[in-house]
């Protein structure tokens, strides 16, 4: 017979009852720093404690669908019409400003026009994406995507341009309903050995929209005189555009679920138990905008990702000035930033599942995000293209490998909360840095030319390089307090527990 069932009911239940609430209390503790209990490089010397209480609860049947894959290839396919239709006008400006008669910053607001619809949407969006789940809010992105993009096949005219407007920011919608799934849809199918890879590939769609965005305009819109000719060139794109939206949002209602009938972990399965009404949407938003190392990382990351948007929308214009001519090799060089962004990306989510390395790894790319954009910005006057595809492919593995780093970092700081919630916020950051960074790099473009403007750009990102180590230096420091607490926790667990067990129990402890 066990000590256990040797001791009395009533001491029992105290028993469990503290241990839960010992148990929860550290898991609130804990909470603001990992879902993925325990971090590779923070808890170490925490697991011990950590499976100790975690024996209050029982392990639940867990289950991994093939579906999954299908799943999230499906939502690549919907987030790559979306980027796809966010560049089509950037990497070509020149011919579209010609087209509709306009100037660049008028230009550049057809891309911006993305991160503005975004930063008043993103709150609504995840408050419907915690009450009614991921289904509801693909499905609706993806049908806005798909009505944007029929809008637009009627403004193949110079007289349009309202209208081509319009059509993008129906597109610009769906934006909302994308950047924040990848994490979720992640948490909610995947293993906990595959959800930074699943993550990775989830950001990989968007990207590979941009890169798609930067390699075909330039080639079925060519920089034609005739007026006519360039209007059935546009049309051409735009109805191909809205063929590809349409097939993607009948395949998004046909194959896309909410959940997996058992979860893929034991932390889902966890926390299908918590009951809804218990959970706060406003208190979360209010505990992670309490959250100091989230709310750093918030603001690094949108220096970072507005760095990259700005990158974009500008390549057109940067790549003209130093080589007139070249609008398919602009769009070539835009194509090898983001190709060479999917593999850092890949790369990143594989060695994040792999060492749980949070904090080093997010570091050290920033800092190899910084070196790649100074690098890129001393040598795109050279008047060797070839150097500008071989710098621009070092800075897009970095800086574009960032992306899905980010998204992981922020749900290790903020778990229990919503994946969609710190996702959306990280976001929300990006938007405004881009709008910000696309309106002054391209006044400073005007002004003093392609290498003030990306010279400006370093230094936002030396600025997200230093509040990166801030990051790591607070979760250092609140990781020490951690132990010191805990370490107190269990000293007074122990003296109360000698203090009330039963005799005979002290006595079969001994033996």
């Amino acid at each position: 017979m066990s000590v256990r069932e040797d001791l009395p009911h009533e001491w029992m239940d105290e028993a469990r009852e503290h241990d839960w609430s010992l148990s929860r209390s550290r898991k609130l503790s804990l909470g603001e720093f990992n879902h993925h209990l325990p971090l590779g490089d923070s808890f170490d010397t925490l697991e011990t404690a950590l499976l100790d209480t975690a024996q209050v609860f029982p392990l639940m049947e867990t289950k991994l669908y093939k579906r999954r894959w299908v799943m999230l290839m499906v939502f690549c396919a919907y987030s790559m019409s979306n980027a796809f239709m966010w560049l089509q006008y950037g990497i070509i400006s020149n011919i579209f400003m010609r087209f509709y008669d306009i100037d660049s910053l008028v230009i550049d607001w057809l891309s911006m026009i993305y991160f503005l619809t975004y930063i008043p949407l993103i709150l609504p969006v995840m408050w419907l994406l915690n009450n009614r789940g991921i289904r509801d809010v693909v499905v609706v992105g993806s049908a806005f995507n798909c009505i944007g993009a029929w809008i637009k096949t009627s403004t193949a005219d110079p007289n349009m341009f309202a209208m081509t407007f319009f059509g993008q920011f129906v597109c610009s919608v769906a934006t909302v309903c994308i950047l924040g799934i990848p994490s979720r849809l992640a948490s909610l199918w995947f293993g906990q050995q595959e959800v930074s890879t699943a993550c990775s590939i989830g950001v990989l769609g968007n990207q590979m929209g941009i890169a798609i965005g930067f390699l075909i305009p330039p080639i079925l819109v060519p920089n034609v005189d005739d007026m006519d000719e360039l209007a059935h060139y546009i049309r051409i794109m735009f109805y191909i555009s809205a063929g590809v939206a349409t097939l993607i949002f009948v395949l998004v209602v046909i194959v896309f679920q909410e959940r997996p009938e058992i979860p893929p972990t034991q932390a889902q399965a966890q926390a299908r138990n918590v009951d809804p009404d218990e959970y706060s949407y406003t208190a979360s938003i209010l505990r992670l905008l309490c959250n100091k190392p989230f709310m750093l990382l918030v603001v690094t990351y949108g220096l970072n990702v507005g760095c990259f948007y700005a990158v974009s929308t500008l390549l057109n214009r940067m790549i003209i000035e130093h080589y007139p001519g070249e609008e398919v090799n602009a769009g070539r060089i835009g194509l090898t930033i983001v190709i060479a962004g999917m593999v850092g990306s890949l790369i990143c989510g594989i060695w994040l599942d792999k060492t749980k390395t949070y904090k080093q790894t997010t570091l050290l790319v920033y800092l190899l995000s910084l070196i790649g954009m100074l690098v890129y910005a001393f040598t795109l006057n050279l008047g060797h293209l070839w150097v500008v595809f071989i710098t621009a492919g070092v800075l897009g593995f970095f800086m574009t490998g960032y992306l899905p780093l980010g998204f992981e970092f922020a749900v290790e700081l903020t778990y229990p909360e919503s994946e969609g919630t710190s996702s959306g916020l990280l976001n929300c950051s990006a938007q405004i840095f881009g709008i910000i960074f696309t309106i002054s790099q391209g006044k400073i473009l005007d002004k003093w030319g392609t290498f003030a403007g990306n010279i400006f750009l370093c230094i936002f990102l030396l600025i997200g390089s230093v509040m990166t180590g801030l990051i790591k230096a607070d979760l250092r420091r609140q990781k020490a307090n951690l132990q010191a607490e805990m370490q107190t926790v269990s000293k007074m667990t122990a003296d109360v527990e000698e203090d009330v067990s039963p005799p005979e129990v002290l006595k079969q402890m001994k033996l």
